[in-house]
């Protein structure tokens, strides 16, 4: 694919849900994982990929090792309260950092790392797989051709059931997470926001710790969405309760992207190994809209509002 196998990552995390797309996506890119890090010691799955990559739970012999300039890139897989910090760590030992989504929950997080990646010369990328998906990519082409300055009408929908663990781990607790909108909506966020414009206006109609609802008003649509990890907000029966329902209509015209949804970390890694990533600023819409949704009061269900969400949480 045209990128240098030289490029040595580190990555901290590595135990945790997303490690392994990084780690797919390295090898893919034939880079070469040289050191990985975890609180936890259940990362088995580097067999699969980088069997001889260093592993330590120790924090201290990590930053030793990827101080010792044998690496170009961190990557930051760590609970989303941590990630401000790693970032800001990997970058004082010299290395670019890769940095998961939600890159930070509060645009004072971003000035922090924007300061320290200036001061250090580095870089900060982060993954907004959205932006590679070829059905998003059209979509942003069609909106970007139209002339008529139009307000488009959206109704996203996302429920992505999720077990007891969920509540009893680092993602139900708001202070850490940054709620379930950071969870598992901040990607739909950035896409929205990269179509469709700023966030002028945040109404919240129902946040709880399994679900979310509210209205978006954006520079060019209106958005109606409904988040939830409850699988029984799905708005259609499934074989398996536990799968996945993603639903975004535009103007009454359902988006299908489905297929790929999971499958963009190499792409995303690509760009990044070409200089053509996602930085600070391109994810600075998405976390102040993540900022102004944590921080309105919910009002009930009145007004405009996601039709779904409210059959299946007042039900």
């Amino acid at each position: 694919m045209g990128i240098p196998i030289s490029k040595k990552f580190a990555i901290t995390g590595v135990a945790g849900y997303i490690a392994p797309r990084h780690l797919k996506a390295m090898k893919a890119l034939d880079a070469e994982l040289t050191v990985a890090h975890d609180l936890f010691d259940s990362v088995g799955i580097m067999d699969s990929y980088f069997p001889n990559a260093y592993f330590t739970t120790d924090a201290d012999d990590f930053k030793r090792h990827i101080a010792t300039g044998n690496t170009d890139f961190l990557t930051v897989c760590t609970p989303n309260h941590l990630h401000c910090s790693h970032v800001i760590g990997g970058l004082q030992t010299g290395n670019d950092v890769i940095c998961e989504k939600p890159l930070a929950t509060t645009p004072e997080e971003l000035r922090m790392m924007d300061d320290c990646r200036k001061a250090c010369g580095r870089q900060v990328w982060t993954i907004l797989q959205l932006r590679h998906h070829p059905e998003i990519i059209r979509l942003k082409q069609a909106v970007d051709g139209d002339t008529r300055k139009a307000t488009h009408d959206i109704d996203l929908t996302y429920i992505t059931p999720r077990g007891s663990w969920y509540a009893a781990s680092w993602k139900g607790d708001r202070t850490k997470s940054g709620g379930l909108v950071a969870n598992i909506g901040i990607h739909f966020i950035d896409m929205l926001n990269w179509i469709f414009g700023e966030t002028e206006q945040v109404v919240m109609h129902h946040y709880s710790a399994d679900s979310a609802a509210g209205m978006l008003y954006m520079k060019k649509a209106r958005v109606r969405f409904f988040l939830s990890i409850n699988p029984a907000h799905r708005p259609v029966p499934a074989d398996n309760m536990m799968t996945p329902y993603r639903s975004i209509s535009i103007d009454g015209a359902e988006i299908d992207f489905t297929n790929g949804f999971t499958d963009l970390h190499t792409a995303s890694y690509e760009h990044i190994l070409k200089g053509e990533g996602f930085t600070i600023e391109d994810t600075a819409m998405a976390v102040k809209t993540l900022q102004a949704i944590n921080g309105a009061e919910p009002k009930g269900f009145a007004g405009d509002y996601h039709q779904v969400a409210k059959t299946k949480i007042t039900e």
